[in-house]
C-alpha cells in the first residue's frame, strides 16, 4: 500500500442560482484536478454534506434558508433521485455525520463555520484517526481578515495533526459581499500550497502531495491527544474500496512548507477591484494589455475616451436651486438664508439639503438620457460617494449621499481610504494625489466666507474621522453602548482628553447615531470591507429608531464622571477600572448593557 497522496482544493467563483454555470465549474475543477494528478478533490460551501453547526452573524443568516444536521455520530439512508440511479446504479448512499475510509486513509469533513465556532469539528475527528479534514467554505473577505483563516487551519493542524484542505469562493454570489478565494492545503501546522488572492479566475485549482506517514509520526509524537483518542467516540466509517496513494509511490517529492505573506489594508484595496484590469482590456480590445504607468494608460485613455464618446462635464445647478427655493419663498413668504449671511441653523441646513438632493436628481437625470442624447443606446450608472463612517455617523444628507446605484467605497473607512491614497501615490508614482490627501475634507455645501473655505467634515460632524473608526468599532464589534463606550475610551483617550471631554465626545456621537440611524435603511448597495459597517440592509440590524437623548445611560456616565473628578480632587491614585467604591446605583450603570 503506498503513503503519497495528491490532493487537490478548488477556488471557484459560484453564484446564487446560477445552476449551469455553477454545474460547469465544479466539472471543470474536477478536470483540472484530475490533470494536475490528484486523487482527491474538494470544492466550496454547498457542494457535498451536511453541515452541523450555520452562522448567522455579520453578514451571513444562514438559519434562513438552512437546518443544521443534529444527530451526532449518526447516518441514515439518503434515496437518490432516478437521473442519478439510471447512470450509478445505486439507490441508497449514506447521509449524516460521518468519515470516509479508504483503503490508505481516511478523511472527515467540516464545513466553513465548524472551523470558528468553539466546538470545531476538526479536533474530534483527528482524535477519532481521520487523517485528511475538508472544509467547504464560503468566506468573505473583510479588510484585515486575511490572516485569521490561515491561523485557524494552522492551529488545528499544529494541535491535532493531521492535513487540512480548506476550499473557498471566490467573486461576488450576488450580494454585497465579495470572496478573494486564499484556498490553502495545510500538513501538520505549515501552509503547502495557496490559491491567489482576488484573481480573476473562475475556477483555481491547487495541489500537494503529502505523506500519509509524516500525518501518524506528528501525531504519535503527541502523548497526550493519544490518550485523549482513547476515549473518543467513533464516527461511522462509510467503506470506500479505493486508495488515494499509487502502489509505488517513492517517486513522488512531498509539498514543501510555503511563507504566507499578508497583505495590508491598501494593498487589500488595490487588489479588491480585479475586474478593472478585465474590464480596460475588453473596451480597449487587447487581451493582453497589460499598462505600463499611469501616464501611458491615460494617454492611451485619452483616445479611447474619443473613440467611445466618454467626456466630464461640469454642471452648475444655481438656477435650479434658486427655482426651489423661489417656490417656498412664494408659499411661505420666506426666504432662508445661509449661516454666514445671518440664517440660523436650521435654515444653514436645509439651503446644503436643497444642493445635495438636487445633485443627485440631475445625477439620476443626466444617467438616464445622457447616452439617449448621444444617440446612443443604454444608460448609466450613478456612483456613491460616502464612506463608511460617514455612514456611521449619518454625516450624508438623506437620497442624496445615501442614494445612488452602486457606492465603490460604501464598506471602506475613512482612514483606510486615506492609507490607500498614500500607498497609491507612492506605488504608481502620482504626486498629484499628495494635493487631495491634504486637502481639507469638506462637503462644499456652504458659501465661502471672506473667500476661505467655511466648512470642514471634521467641524461639521464635531469629531475626527480617526475618532469615528473607533466609535464605529467599539459600537459594533464589541457591542457598546453609551456607558461600557465611555469607559473604555476615558482610559483610551486619557493622555489627550479629560474624563469630562470623552464624555462630551461619547454622547454627541451617540446623539448623532440615533438622530441619523435611519439614513441606512436607504444606504447605497457597497462592497463590504469594514467590520464595522453600519449597513442596515444586511450586516447591521439593529433598530433604526433609537431615543436620541439616551437618558439612563448619559446620567451613568455624568455619575461616572463625577466620581473620577472628585477621586481627582482628592489626591487619591485609584485607577478607574479598579474602582470598587461606585454606589449602587453606578455599580448598575457598570452592568448595564445597550443592545
Amino acid at each position: 500500500m503506498g503513503r503519497k497522496v495528491t490532493i487537490a482544493a478548488s477556488t471557484l467563483n459560484q453564484w446564487a442560482l446560477d445552476f449551469e454555470g455553477n454545474a460547469d465549474r465544479i466539472l471543470q475543477s474536477i478536470l483540472e484536478a484530475k490533470e494536475l494528478g490528484a486523487t482527491f478533490r474538494t470544492g466550496p460551501e454547498l457542494e457535498i454534506w451536511p453541515k452541523k453547526k450555520l452562522c448567522d452573524n455579520g453578514n451571513y443568516r444562514e438559519t434562513r434558508w438552512f437546518s443544521s444536521w443534529k444527530k451526532d455520530r449518526q447516518t441514515e439512508d439518503f434515496h437518490l433521485p432516478r437521473m442519478i440511479s439510471n447512470i450509478t446504479g445505486q439507490k441508497l448512499v449514506p447521509i449524516g455525520d460521518a468519515v470516509i475510509s479508504t483503503l490508505d486513509t481516511c478523511i472527515g469533513f467540516e464545513i466553513c463555520e465548524e472551523l470558528w465556532c468553539a466546538d470545531s469539528t476538526h479536533t474530534s475527528l483527528a482524535l477519532d484517526g481521520v487523517e485528511i479534514i475538508c472544509n467547504g467554505s464560503g468566506s468573505y473577505s473583510e479588510l484585515r481578515k486575511g490572516y485569521v483563516i490561515v491561523d485557524l487551519v494552522k492551529n488545528a493542524t499544529m494541535k491535532c495533526g493531521g492535513c487540512y484542505i480548506f476550499s473557498n469562493l471566490r467573486g461576488c454570489d450576488g450580494q454585497r459581499v465579495y470572496f478573494d478565494g486564499v484556498s490553502s492545503i495545510t500538513l501538520n501546522g505549515h501552509i503547502l500550497s495557496r490559491a491567489k488572492q482576488f484573481a480573476l479566475e473562475e475556477v483555481e485549482v491547487i495541489t500537494a502531495t503529502i505523506d500519509l506517514e509524516d500525518i501518524r509520526t506528528y501525531r504519535n509524537a503527541l502523548r497526550s491527544n493519544s490518550n485523549l483518542a482513547s476515549g473518543t467516540p467513533s464516527y461511522p466509517r462509510i467503506l470506500i474500496d479505493y486508495s488515494l496513494s499509487p502502489e509505488h509511490d517513492t517517486t513522488l517529492p512531498s509539498a514543501q512548507p510555503l511563507d504566507w505573506i499578508f497583505l495590508s489594508a491598501e494593498e487589500e484595496i488595490a487588489q479588491a477591484n480585479p475586474r478593472v484590469l478585465a474590464d480596460l482590456r475588453r473596451i480597449i480590445g487587447d487581451p493582453e494589455y497589460m499598462p505600463k504607468s499611469p501616464s501611458e494608460l491615460c494617454n492611451r485613455a485619452s483616445s479611447l475616451a474619443a473613440a467611445v464618446g466618454s467626456y466630464h462635464m461640469n454642471i452648475v445647478i444655481d438656477k435650479a436651486i434658486s427655482a426651489v427655493l423661489e417656490i417656498f419663498s412664494t408659499v411661505t413668504g420666506l426666504f432662508p438664508k445661509f449661516a454666514v449671511n445671518g440664517g440660523c441653523p436650521r435654515q444653514n441646513l436645509a439651503l446644503q439639503n436643497i444642493q445635495a438632493r438636487m445633485r443627485m436628481v440631475l445625477s439620476y437625470l443626466f444617467a438616464q438620457l445622457m447616452l439617449w442624447a448621444r444617440s446612443r443606446p443604454g444608460g448609466l450608472l450613478v456612483l456613491g460617494s460616502a464612506n463608511v463612517d460617514e455612514a456611521l455617523r449619518g454625516y450624508m444628507t438623506k437620497y442624496d449621499c445615501s442614494s445612488a446605484d452602486i457606492n465603490p467605497i460604501g464598506g471602506i473607512s475613512k482612514t483606510d481610504l486615506r492609507r490607500f491614497m498614500v500607498f497609491a501615490k507612492d506605488k504608481f508614482k502620482l504626486p498629484i494625489v499628495g494635493d487631495i490627501i491634504n486637502a481639507t475634507p469638506t462637503a462644499e455645501l456652504e458659501p465661502l466666507k471672506d473667500g476661505k473655505l467655511a466648512q470642514s467634515d471634521e467641524e461639521d460632524m464635531g469629531m475626527t474621522y480617526t475618532e469615528l473608526s473607533q466609535f464605529g468599532r467599539l459600537r459594533k464589534i464589541d457591542n457598546c453602548g453609551p456607558y461600557s463606550m465611555y469607559c473604555k475610551l476615558v482610559h483610551t483617550w486619557s493622555n489627550s482628553s479629560t474624563p469630562k471631554e470623552v464624555a462630551e465626545k461619547v454622547k454627541h456621537f451617540f446623539r448623532c447615531y440615533a438622530i441619523n440611524r435611519h439614513k441606512m435603511t436607504v444606504l447605497t448597495p457597497s462592497y463590504h470591507a469594514e467590520c464595522y459597517s453600519p449597513d442596515d440592509n444586511r450586516f447591521d440590524h439593529r433598530p433604526f429608531l433609537y431615543r436620541a437623548n439616551w437618558s439612563w445611560q448619559f446620567r451613568a456616565i455624568d455619575k461616572q464622571v463625577e466620581y473620577i473628578t472628585s477621586i481627582k480632587r482628592s489626591g487619591s491614585n485609584i485607577s478607574v477600572t479598579s474602582n470598587k467604591k461606585l454606589s449602587d446605583s453606578n455599580s448598575k450603570a457598570r452592568a448595564g448593557v445597550t443592545v
